[in-house]
């Protein structure tokens, strides 16, 4: 059996491994995160290209975030020290923002988490470096495609295991691997919470999805075997076979009727190319 339990507004929540259900004022406190979260992405279009460090993009998104009056949620989390991940080619995730500098034909994933009066917005997107070649533009495709279809499975009495079922179904349709080893995550006032939101699943399993529930979708979609690594800096995860891999993440709200998506771009800017 899972616990659930209803937090009301600012209440001060716990990892306890209940699943937490938020009332109408934790879904404008996502709201806000989430909108800062997608904006921040949309800036990060217009930066990337080919001779651009990750380390400038870096700088750049904690400024945003800072301007904002955030904090990135990211920085000093577990000793990272960085306001985002962003991972190259064959990284999974975790990528470290440094001196690397992008080449033309580079798919790169940029993942943030500003912290807004208290509550994580939590959102990642795929972009291009100059012109990728056609089987990364269709990894990164249909990868976006996994996200998509992982979220309309996500509906009030649905179970957490379909969300996972959908996405697989839809990557073994193209003999895509989905990474196994990385999961979704509950979030709002906490950064990483109950539950888990795996990425290849069985229908019918796991916690009902019920209204007030936040959490993450990401799924890492790899163009060869699903199986990760991770290297020696403790945070970088690449494929074992060196094939791409891609991302997108949303943080979403199960609603009364469906769900609603709070890092939406809102200038339509969720999947590349970005014009």
């Amino acid at each position: 059996m899972h616990e659930y339990q209803l937090v009301d507004g600012d209440e001060t929540v716990y990892r306890d491994g209940t699943i937490k259900l938020h009332t109408p004022e934790g879904f404008e406190g996502m709201r806000k995160a989430g909108r800062l979260a997608a904006e921040i992405l949309d800036a990060c279009a217009d930066m990337v290209k080919p001779g651009v460090t990750t380390g400038s993009i870096d700088d750049a998104i904690r400024g945003m975030m800072l301007d904002a009056g955030a904090v990135p949620a990211t920085l000093g989390y577990r000793g990272y020290a960085h306001s985002s991940c962003i991972s190259i080619n064959h990284v999974i995730c975790h990528g470290i923002p440094g001196d690397k500098v992008l080449k033309d034909g580079d798919i790169l994933n940029i993942d943030v988490t500003p912290l807004v009066d208290g509550w994580h917005g939590d959102t990642s997107r795929m972009f291009y470096a100059g012109e990728p070649p056609l089987k990364a533009r269709k990894l990164v495709e249909v990868t976006y495609e996994c996200l998509m279809l992982g979220i309309q499975a996500a509906q009030p009495g649905a179970r957490l295991g379909d969300i996972g079922a959908a996405i697989e179904a839809h990557a073994n349709q193209f003999r895509y691997g989905v990474v196994r080893e990385f999961c979704g995550h509950g979030l709002g006032r906490l950064f990483h919470d109950a539950p888990e939101v795996v990425h290849a699943a069985k229908a019918g399993t796991g916690p009902e999805l019920k209204p007030g529930m936040f959490f993450t979708i990401e799924p890492m979609i790899n163009l060869g075997k699903p199986w990760a690594k991770v290297l020696g800096d403790g945070w970088t995860a690449v494929t074992r076979d060196k094939s791409l891999s891609a991302q997108f993440e949303h943080s979403i709200a199960i609603t009364e009727t469906g769900n609603e998506i709070f890092t939406k771009s809102p200038t339509g800017r969720d999947c590349p190319p970005y014009m």
